[in-house]
């Protein structure tokens, strides 16, 4: 039988487990800010991952409209962050 690494076991029952993109979600609140900067950080209301889709929340309608103009930039930036292309579209609400 084959050695593996538990980092690779673990990433190995990840991929296959429902339990992902929770934990993709967790890894994107707390890189959020060192991604976006602490303005933007600080008043977005909730980051989270549904099928491919980062959805952004924030009641500051300026960063909104800077976040829409954004969106292909934060796209790449978190998928570079994750490393892997797990975003496909953003919105922001």
């Amino acid at each position: 039988m084959g050695e593996i690494s538990l980092q690779d076991a673990i990433n190995q029952f990840l991929q296959k487990s429902r339990l992902k993109q929770g934990i993709q979600s967790m890894r994107i609140e707390q890189i959020w800010e060192e991604l976006m900067g602490k303005t933007i950080a600080k008043y977005t209301d909730k980051i989270q991952i549904i099928n491919s889709t980062l959805f952004i929340t924030t009641s500051v309608a300026p960063l909104k409209t800077e976040l829409l103009y954004q969106k292909e930039n934060i796209r790449d930036r978190v998928n570079e962050a994750l490393g892997e292309k797990l975003i496909k579209e953003v919105i922001i609400k």
